[in-house]
Parts: structure tokens; C-alpha cells; sequence
């Protein structure tokens, strides 16, 4: 099978790379904006039918959330247009596509685990045109897989874990947000989920979380990183109020994963497992 993977310079798809790399019945294309431009519908239609593609796993994203509040058009052109160029382009052409989205469509006010049928009010411009972008393959294309996934990190590119460990060669202390409520997930997990959806080719087509397990402010994940790597940098927690942003997050936004478990038989790691093993890869 032949798989296109758009943001292919992006951290998750590094991540496929890393988890496909003995996987010899598969074959990738790993594609960024200069090869293949998803906010061009026609690009998109020229690419498909030019390439034999099986699957397709879209990775592109703009996910700089708070500059996205005035970089307006252009978090729209790759959130929202170019899903939509994909979803077209996937069924034309009878691809299956797996899309990547995030907690960000929850505005934070629910006391409870979110689920797939939970209503979506975004608080910010990134969270509205990825929740847009998952309202347009909705609407153009019948076999997707749509995963929301929350706090992505990796051994690979820019990324919160790798923050923390770079800020404490320089700093004795730090101060993180301690009421924003998520849970942390580890990229190379969500990439196995992916190749294994691929693999069994379901036709259970629809709207999937995941994550990994359990729950965490970002106060409680630095400071895991710094116990896990035992790095002497204090880190003390603040309110969201101390640490303002032109984006805003929400406060909590753990998701229930009992659908994809139960529909792919999958069991998930706890965040702090994860991470442990993401420091080793280090």
C-alpha cells in the first residue's frame, strides 16, 4: 500500500518514520507545503492523480495557536481549506484518509471527560479552523478517520518536553501554568495507532480521541519530565493568569478514549509511561 503523509517535516510524521521503518508492505510519501501545497485544490487534484495513493495521513497543520488569533487567513487556508482539498481529492481518487485534530474544539467548562459527541465550541482561531477542517471531510468524504489527540511531544522538533529540558540547562526555576488540565501524549503512540489502522483497513469510519491515559496540568508535567531526567530545576505552579497569552486555552480538556479502544482494541499507555520512554529515545 501506498501512503502519503502531508507535514511530512512535521514531529508526527517523524514519528511515523520512526514506528514504519520495518514495515515492509507499506510504502510512504512523505510530502511538506513546497511538494505538495494542500491550500491549492488543484495542486492537491494534480498530486493525487499523478501518484497511485492508498491512504492518506494528514499531519499538516498550522498549530501556532497564539499567532494564529491574527495569522487569521492562512491558519484557515492549511486548518479548514486544506482539509477540505484532501477530503475532495481522497474521494476521487478512493482514498482513505486519517486527519489529525485536537482538544482545542472544547472551550474547557466540562467537569467531565469529552467525548466524540460532545458539542465543540472552540475559544480561539486555531480550534475554530481545525474543528472547521473536521466539519469539511465530513461534509466531501465518507471513509476518515478523524483522531483529536491532546499536548503532542516527541524526541523529534519543537515541542513542550524538549522545552522544559532546554530551559533548565540555563535555569534554576521555572514557573508553569498549574490549571490548564490535559493529558500529555506521546507522538510515537499515536503513530503505531495510525499504522495499525492502516493495517487492519476498517471500514469503522468516523470521529475518534486519542490520547495517552491519565491526567495532567502542564505544572505536573514538567515537573514529571524533571523527576524522570532528574534535572534540579525547581518548577513552581502558577494560575493561567500569571502567564497571559493572546490565545485562549481551555481549562480542561481530558478526553474519553473508550471509543477507539473498544473499536480497534487498543490498549493506551499512561502519560507517564510514555514519557519515560520518550526521554530513553532522547
Amino acid at each position: 500500500m501506498k501512503i502519503l503523509v502531508t507535514g511530512g517535516n512535521g514531529q508526527l510524521a517523524a514519528c511515523i518514520k520512526d514506528v514504519s521503518k520495518h514495515n515492509n508492505q507499506l510504502q510512504f510519501i512523505y510530502t511538506d507545503s513546497e511538494n505538495l501545497d494542500i491550500t491549492s485544490q488543484q495542486h492537491v487534484a494534480d498530486f493525487f492523480q499523478n501518484n497511485n495513493i492508498d491512504w492518506c495521513i494528514n499531519c499538516a497543520a498550522y498549530t501556532a495557536v497564539d499567532k494564529a488569533e491574527t495569522d487569521i487567513d492562512l491558519a484557515r487556508k492549511v486548518n479548514n481549506d486544506g482539509a477540505k482539498h484532501l477530503a475532495i481529492a481522497c474521494k476521487a481518487n478512493n482514498v482513505k484518509l486519517i486527519h489529525v485534530s485536537t482538544d482545542f474544539v472544547f472551550d474547557g467548562k466540562s467537569s467531565s471527560l469529552y467525548s466524540e459527541t460532545d458539542i465543540a465550541e472552540p475559544l480561539g482561531i486555531y480550534g475554530l479552523t481545525k474543528l472547521e477542517g473536521e466539519q469539511a471531510i465530513q461534509d466531501n468524504l465518507d471513509a476518515y478517520f478523524i483522531l483529536r489527540t491532546s499536548w503532542l511531544y516527541s524526541e523529534h522538533a519543537n515541542n513542550f518536553m524538549k522545552t522544559m529540558l532546554r530551559l533548565a540547562e540555563t535555569r534554576p526555576e521555572l514557573s508553569v501554568v498549574a490549571d490548564q488540565i490535559g493529558t500529555p501524549t506521546y507522538a510515537t503512540d499515536l503513530a503505531n495507532v495510525m499504522l495499525k489502522i492502516i493495517n487492519d483497513n476498517p471500514t469503522t469510519y468516523g470521529l475518534y480521541h486519542y490520547s495517552n491515559e491519565g491526567v495532567a496540568s502542564w505544572y505536573d508535567f514538567a515537573d514529571a519530565i524533571f523527576e524522570i531526567t532528574e534535572t534540579n530545576t525547581k518548577v513552581f505552579p502558577i494560575k493561567t493568569e500569571a502567564y497571559p497569552t493572546p490565545a485562549a486555552r481551555p481549562q480542561f480538556s481530558v478526553m474519553d478514549k473508550s471509543k477507539i479502544k473498544e473499536t480497534f482494541k487498543i490498549d493506551i499507555p499512561h502519560w507517564r509511561v510514555s514519557l519515560k520512554q520518550a526521554i530513553k529515545n532522547l
